[in-house]
């Protein structure tokens, strides 16, 4: 059997959504032919932004995984560990001065982020691995994109190795990029790791078209050996879930969210849809601030909204299959054409109807018309937005798009060892 290094920061237990990606691909590879192994860190000195025990019993047993060491460098500049960004400060950057100069030194001080505490004991594991299971092929995911930097390093030592660099976001492009002020020096230093990373990997992966174009336009000569496999859904999830109609129309939105999430026009949607009188709760699964709780408040009545912690995996497919409508919301930046949430597959798999609020011509909203969902908006008019929702609540049966198994798991293992097998 073909064997395989993946080299990811988050694995189980880590939650959230950065670990579901290449967790689903170790779990499908041994049927495909290849061996995984996993060289993570070990969460007595991780930093996770969320954990999720349940996660664990996708490992498959064909999995080695090799837990290693880390440095904690957000323990040297931020004393609330509990408020540790997946990706960044997107969802809790704050005003105050003291919020300002922990992003200061994080854009700073630690390019191209904290999590690069990792690399050296990674670097030092995966190189027995290497030597010691002979191995031909290795992957690094990011973010954190520190992480890239561990297949540039590996690549130099053992450079007959295949490496493949699968970027699921935009590295100095991502739209909370200047939210660390981010000095001249530091942005010429992080991008020119990137150019290294792209230049020097043998193949490239990412998970939309626009996002393959920002990186291709970036180095010259990387467009033959940049792919694009999506994020997906795993059928297994979806085993025993019944795909309910709630009695009370209900929208769930799923995630994290924050200030620049352009969701104003959509709150103003729902204002407008209650004072005519419809009953509705709008149901928030995830990460959010107070203040971002006190605002929606503003827009609705309290009696129609609910509020549910970060939950386990199979609880957020639970509560996405028994929803009327499922809400996607882009960050509000007219650059963020890349953006596309990994669970925009699981919303795709539920079959309930979606409204997606962003860049009606970005990666997200592109799948989603493809897949013949129709509440595609800007963000600009609620009334559009509220003759949408009003249209779902009076329809004599729920709008349900058609299953797209092209966003398999399986699938797109399969696609991936495509690429694997062509080196």
């Amino acid at each position: 059997m073909n064997k395989v290094l993946i080299l990811t920061y988050y694995w189980p237990p880590s939650g959230g959504a950065g670990v579901q990606r290449w967790l689903k691909f170790a779990k499908y590879f041994p049927s495909a032919g290849w061996q995984p192994f996993v060289i993570t860190v070990n969460p007595e000195y991780a930093a996770y932004p969320f954990t999720d025990e349940s996660l664990n019993r996708d490992v498959s047993l064909g999995t080695e995984v090799i837990r290693t060491r880390a440095v904690n460098y957000f323990s040297f500049y931020s004393k609330d560990q509990s408020k540790i960004p997946s990706g960044g400060f997107a969802n809790n950057a704050g005003k105050g001065l003291k919020n300002k100069i922990s992003r200061f030194i994080r854009g700073n001080f630690f390019i191209p982020d904290p999590r690069i505490g990792w690399n050296r004991y990674a670097i030092k594991e995966a190189s027995s691995i290497i030597r010691r299971e002979n191995i031909k092929h290795i992957i690094t995911t990011s973010p954190p994109h520190s992480t890239q930097l561990i297949g540039l390093n590996l690549k130099k030592i053992f450079p007959e190795i295949t490496w493949i660099a699968d970027l699921r976001d935009e590295w100095t492009d991502i739209y909370y990029y200047d939210l660390f002020y981010p000095t001249f020096i530091s942005k010429a230093i992080d991008r020119c790791y990137e150019k290294k990373v792209l230049k020097n990997a043998d193949q490239i992966i990412t998970v939309g078209e626009n996002l393959a174009k920002t990186f291709i336009s970036k180095v010259d000569g990387i467009n033959n050996k940049t792919h694009i496999i999506t994020n997906g859904y795993d059928e297994d999830d979806f085993k025993g879930v019944d795909m309910l109609v709630p009695e009370k129309f209900t929208i769930t939105y799923v995630g994290t969210i924050s200030e620049v999430y352009p969701i104003d026009n959509f709150l103003s949607a729902l204002s407008v849809i209650e004072k005519r009188g419809y009953d509705f709760l709008f149901r928030f699964v995830g990460s959010i601030s107070t203040e971002i709780k006190t605002k929606i408040n503003s827009w609705i009545s309290s009696e129609k909204t609910e509020f549910i912690p970060y939950s386990g995996h199979s609880t957020v497919i639970n509560l996405m299959a028994q929803s009327s409508l499922l809400l996607l919301v882009i960050p509000g930046y007219k650059k963020d054409f890349a953006h596309t949430p990994g669970k925009l597959f699981e919303y795709i798999a539920t079959q309930k109807p979606v409204i997606f609020i962003g860049p009606v011509d970005g990666d997200a909203a592109n799948i989603l018309k493809s897949c013949g969902q129709k509440g595609i908006f800007s963000g600009q008019d609620s009334s559009e937005i509220s003759d949408y929702i009003i249209e779902n609540m009076k329809a004599s049966e729920p709008l349900i798009s058609m299953p797209h198994p092209e966003y398999s798991r399986r699938v797109l293992t399969q696609n991936l060892v495509r690429i694997l097998e062509g080196n």
